[in-house]
């Protein structure tokens, strides 16, 4: 991939009614050097859209997630959705057990329906 390579797909964090982007405040509160590893994991997905295991894994229709390793061998997940043209970030968190946590699913999921409710897809 060459540093002149135009992106795939625009990334955009999702935003709340309140106006607060959950991703964006998720990696303010991360270590330098673990935005950068995911930051580089949602490059790669922005140029080479669809992409499969092992970096993104599909959770459901619409639905899919970035699965980054950052320091202290700790595993970083974003669920993402995909419009026209357009990668939504949906929600960040640490993954702490092997099961993704039913409350960071429903948020995904959550989140992914209020902005395709909200007409911000043109599919």
């Amino acid at each position: 991939m060459s540093s002149t390579s135009t992106p795939s797909y625009a990334v955009a964090f999702y935003r709340t009614q309140m106006g607060r982007e959950p991703v964006r405040d998720f990696l303010k509160e991360l270590e330098r050097e673990d935005r950068k590893v995911i930051g580089e994991d949602i490059k790669v997905l922005q140029f080479r859209w669809p992409l499969g295991m092992p970096l993104v894994r599909k959770i459901e229709s619409n639905l899919w997630e970035v699965r980054s390793k950052i320091t202290h061998k700790r595993i970083a997940r974003i669920f993402f959705t995909v419009g026209k043209n357009e990668i939504i970030l949906l929600h960040g968190f640490i993954k702490k057990s092997q099961k993704t946590p039913q409350s960071d699913l429903d948020l995904g999921r959550s989140r992914m329906k209020s902005w395709r409710d909200a007409g911000e897809i043109n599919e």
